[in-house]
């Protein structure tokens, strides 16, 4: 008899070291759990648009001048080379970004594309509003499962009743491997099917530990 598989969506941007945290945590849980991962973006740039005066300046920096330019790039991607290259390229600029420390240039961004045989000059949409049209509308349709008061990572899955059930994260560090990964699934899963459920939360003591 053939196993019946879960599709999960799991919205990111790729700046963000936390969604990337839950992404190797989701391609575990791939391993132990019959589950397939949808990738798709949503954007920090556009979730915070319009809150900018509100925020550290810091951060707000970091929005205005290294947000856009990897996730216009892999929804350039997808549009031109389809949904199969998402999660792949997401890995190579994430890998590059996080785990190997090159931050978001337009140079990580252009040996990630090489890395997944993807063509150089989709760089060039780092700088271009091409396709942000297309960003939004997929930024929207993650937060719209969630709501506005979320970051990045958001996933959504079948739920108990057949009704999909969204939430923001799990946050967590180290990524949870094997029966770990399992586990967390398992009880996320849980928790986010109980009618009235909302949120647990505590604050972060650890910074992203990339291994």
């Amino acid at each position: 008899m053939s196993e019946n598989r879960t599709t999960a969506e799991f919205f990111f941007d790729p700046l963000c070291p936390w969604a990337w945290m839950t992404s190797r945590w989701m391609l575990e849980v791939e391993k132990v759990r019959p589950v397939d991962v949808r990738w798709k973006v949503m954007s920090l740039a556009v979730l915070n648009e319009n809150r900018l005066d509100e925020l550290p300046e810091q951060y707000r920096e970091m929005l205005e001048t290294q947000a856009w330019g990897p996730v216009r790039v892999v929804i350039a991607a997808q549009q031109l080379h389809g949904d199969e290259v998402v999660g792949k390229l997401y890995t190579a600029l994430g890998t590059r970004f996080h785990n190997n420390g090159e931050g978001p240039t337009r140079e990580a961004v252009v040996g990630a594309l090489t890395d997944v045989g993807l063509p150089a000059e989709l760089a060039d949409y780092m700088d271009k509003d091409t396709y942000d049209t297309e960003l939004r509308a997929s930024h929207q349709e993650g937060i719209d499962k969630v709501g506005q008061d979320v970051g990045t990572p958001v996933i959504s899955v079948p739920g108990p009743d057949g009704d999909e059930v969204s939430f923001f994260g799990p946050v967590v560090t180290p990524t949870p491997r094997g029966e770990a990964a399992a586990r967390l699934w398992d009880g996320t899963l849980l928790v986010a099917a109980t009618p009235g459920f909302f949120e647990i939360k505590r604050t972060r003591t650890a910074n992203p530990s990339f291994e």
